[in-house]
């Protein structure tokens, strides 16, 4: 499982779970988060307490939106959305500027020791939909998106950070905030397959992927995809023919029913390799951990596999210099 901290700095309790459990990483946000030395620190702590060399330190640095490290200390990123817009004016300028301002944010989470980000988003919206995805999707023609999330990963993976698609098979179509209810799409398997999935399948290559709390009626009218073993096994690993590390969405979001300890059951049980819990309560971890398990067969390997990019050698990062390369970019595009 991956695991939420509570605060700033690491607690007895968190190190003594962290020891026990040695879940396969942690997730970063912004109640963790001061500055850069103190990021630094309790990063140390925490994989300390873990004793694993292979070990995911997650963060959301999409950038608008959805972005955990900000100013003073970190770039302000735009949002997906504004790529978008410049790719429509000159598309080859816009695949350059997302690739320099994604490395600039590669460099900003390896320096304080953080390895995997949760990027890109490869929903597609449509019109009416909640607006839980809005400015986070690049464009609206799925070999578009495609193109900007193979940006945005090799981007990432040139820097030694772990890309993890989101959120397969596709958010797009909510019309609800699955942090708050389960959105369920009835849309025929038929339009899902030539649209929304196309991303994914496009870039079936990247090595981890986060699943998205939505239940597609078309495909399996009772479980959204995280707890579905239909959806798992027929749609993101035989249609989209992704082999890469699984996640989960957030336990603990309203979209998911029953227990912490009844959601990471079904996670595992349907065909996740990892179950993520965010929000830092140490009493729903360990029970989260009573039904996580531990990694081995395939899923181990897949996990191994996405360590090895993060421990990748890589040119030393002057981060003062990308940041002035980026300023002009970054003026343009805010």
């Amino acid at each position: 499982m991956i695991v939420g901290l509570a605060g700033p700095t690491l607690q007895k309790e968190e190190a003594a779970f962290l020891q026990e459990v040695r879940p396969a990483g942690l997730i970063i946000f912004a109640r963790n988060v001061q500055d850069p030395d103190q990021l630094r620190r309790l990063i140390k702590d925490a994989r300390s307490a873990l004793a694993e060399p292979d070990c995911l330190v997650l963060v959301d640095q999409e950038g608008g939106r959805v972005q955990r490290l900000r100013r003073p200390h970190w770039t302000a990123l735009p949002a997906a959305a504004r790529y978008g817009k410049a790719y429509c004016e000159a598309p080859e300028r816009a695949l350059q500027m997302l690739a320099q301002v994604s490395s600039l944010c590669a460099a900003e989470l390896r320096d304080v020791g953080i390895n995997t980000n949760c990027a890109p988003c490869l929903d597609l919206p449509i019109n009416g939909a909640h607006d839980v995805i809005g400015d986070r999707a690049y464009g609206r023609s799925p070999s578009e998106i495609a193109r900007f999330g193979q940006t945005v990963a090799e981007s990432f993976m040139n820097a030694g950070v772990l890309p993890v698609m989101k959120h397969v098979p596709g958010h797009g179509r909510a019309m609800v905030d699955s942090h708050k209810q389960l959105p369920v799409v009835h849309t025929k398997w038929s339009d899902l397959n030539e649209t929304d999935i196309e991303p994914f399948r496009l870039l079936n290559h990247v090595p981890a992927a986060m699943t998205a709390h939505v239940v597609y009626s078309d495909i399996d009218p009772e479980a959204p995809a995280t707890t579905s073993k239909t959806v798992i096994a027929n749609v993101i690993r035989d249609e989209i023919g992704f082999d890469g590390l699984l996640m989960s969405d957030d336990l603990s979001m309203s979209a998911l029913k029953g227990t912490i300890s009844e959601r990471a059951a079904a996670v595992r049980g349907a065909g996740c390799d990892l179950v993520l819990h965010c929000n830092g309560n140490l009493e729903e971890m360990r029970a989260a951990a009573d039904q996580a398990g531990n990694l081995s067969g395939r899923s181990e390997e897949r996990f191994r596999a996405a360590c090895a990019i993060t421990q990748k050698d890589v040119f030393p990062l002057d981060l003062p210099e990308l940041r002035e390369q980026a300023r002009e970019t970054l003026a343009e595009l805010l």
